[in-house]
């Protein structure tokens, strides 16, 4: 069977876009790349991984290639840019006085502050 890739038409246009910015720079190309691939291998990644990571990587941007999901808790100001986000991580994620991005609003921030969850 032929791959059509994602059926969704935002998740097109973000690709498209993703792309388009990929001529400059690796970091959007690989972006691109991973949201192509099938669903079932994207990201789903929890607030609590979030948060382990926010300790490490102090003031950078998460740059989640799939759906941030709500288990746990967020103690500290946070910015994630996502393809999607559940209901509750961003309700949980602006409680806590952080911003959610959509990937099309990532393309505006340097590449020096995001960082790529893997």
């Amino acid at each position: 069977m032929k791959r059509t890739g994602p059926t969704k038409e935002k998740t097109r246009k973000t690709i498209f876009l993703l792309k388009k910015e990929g001529k400059n720079k690796d970091l959007w190309k690989e972006v691109a790349k991973r949201i192509n691939a099938p669903r079932r291998k994207r990201i789903n990644i929890n607030l609590w991984k979030l948060e382990k990571l926010s300790a490490k990587f102090q003031n950078k941007t998460f740059l989640v290639t799939g759906k941030v999901l709500a288990k746990g808790e967020i103690t500290k100001a946070i910015n994630v840019a996502a393809l999607e986000f559940s209901e509750k991580a961003k309700e949980k994620i602006n409680n806590a006085k952080g911003k959610t991005f959509s990937l099309e609003e990532a393309t505006k921030i340097k590449a020096s502050e995001l960082m790529l969850v893997k």
